[in-house]
């Protein structure tokens, strides 16, 4: 009782970096195996291989912004201690099976207790006022929880039918016939068929993710934030609708080889950066656009001086 007590005061007298130290060593120790597992997934499988970017993106945000959250003024602690508690009680449920959940859906789960965990320590260590200004690399870590293969297919088959869809209209745009039927299309001489593997997921989600990151780094306004990231989305579908059209271009008045051949399977790189050369310009506009609106409100009080006068 007496060594409970003196750890106890011991951590509450500590800085919060020690704090937080201990907490996240304490929820490693409980959610090590799904950690391990969701990494190993990741190097394992390509359509989740973006968790393998998200831990180090996170925490190199929030060490390049450390300085905003070392003397907090609002030291609130409730927040994050609702979190803790929530995490704990997540896993619980999830290892015991008091709901049945498949080993995918089980490993999504305590990923996301993982995550909460993390959430909830960072607020009990330096506050809510902290949380608020590491918002983004703090929520940006829930690209870490596994995607469940329920919610996967789903995404995987939109995927599918949206890339043949934009193919269909590349090819009206040059006055190929046409016709979709689910996530096989048709053009005269050839049929192709946009499997699981072709849906593009992989480059999807990085895009995704490397869009996310840029538009924070860049951009101050959260409207225009959320319009680039919006953009992202369709343009993840558009990008893989391009690759069907000139594989099948290519395959249909150049050489039979080209659907099977390498720009088929190794091809799909170009494209993502393709799309992501739109993204980054737009960016760049909407940074040009956020700084010309910066400067005229700086100047807007200085010309209504002028004009009074």
């Amino acid at each position: 009782m007496v060594l409970t007590s003196s750890l106890r005061k011991l951590i509450s007298d500590s800085s919060p970096l020690f704090r937080f130290s201990v907490l996240v060593a304490i929820s490693l120790l409980i959610w090590w195996r799904p950690l391990i597992a969701s990494f190993a997934l990741a190097l394992r499988d390509d359509q989740y291989t973006h968790i393998l970017l998200i831990l180090p993106v996170s925490v190199t945000l929030i060490f390049l912004d450390r300085k905003s959250f070392e003397t907090p003024e609002d030291r609130r602690s409730g927040p994050g201690v609702i979190l803790l508690i929530s995490a704990v009680i997540a896993t619980t449920f999830a290892r015991w099976q008091i709901l049945p959940l498949r080993p995918d859906e089980e490993l999504s789960v305590n990923m996301l207790a993982l995550v909460v965990c993390w959430i909830g320590a960072f607020i009990v260590s330096f506050g809510t006022r902290a949380f608020q200004r590491a918002l983004f690399p703090l929520c940006f870590l829930f690209w870490i929880v596994p995607i469940p293969e329920f919610l996967l297919s789903a995404i995987i088959r939109l995927l599918q039918e949206g890339s043949v869809t934009s193919a269909r209209l590349l090819f009206a745009l040059i006055g190929v016939p046409s016709t979709q039927d689910g996530t096989l299309i048709t053009i005269p001489g050839l049929t192709v068929e946009v499997v699981r593997e072709c849906s593009s997921i992989r480059s999807s989600l990085m895009l995704l993710v490397t869009t996310m990151v840029l538009a924070q780094t860049w951009l101050r306004s959260a409207w225009r934030k959320v319009l680039v990231i919006a953009v992202a989305i369709p343009l993840s579908v558009a990008k893989n609708g391009l690759r069907i059209f000139v594989l099948a271009m290519l395959t249909t008045r150049v050489d039979r080889s080209f659907i099977t051949g390498r720009l088929h399977h190794q091809g799909g790189v170009i494209y993502f950066l393709i799309a992501l050369a739109v993204i980054i310009l737009l960016i760049w506009i909407a940074h040009l656009t956020e700084r010309k609106s910066r400067l005229f409100a700086a100047n807007s009080p200085e010309l209504a001086e002028t004009r009074s006068r």
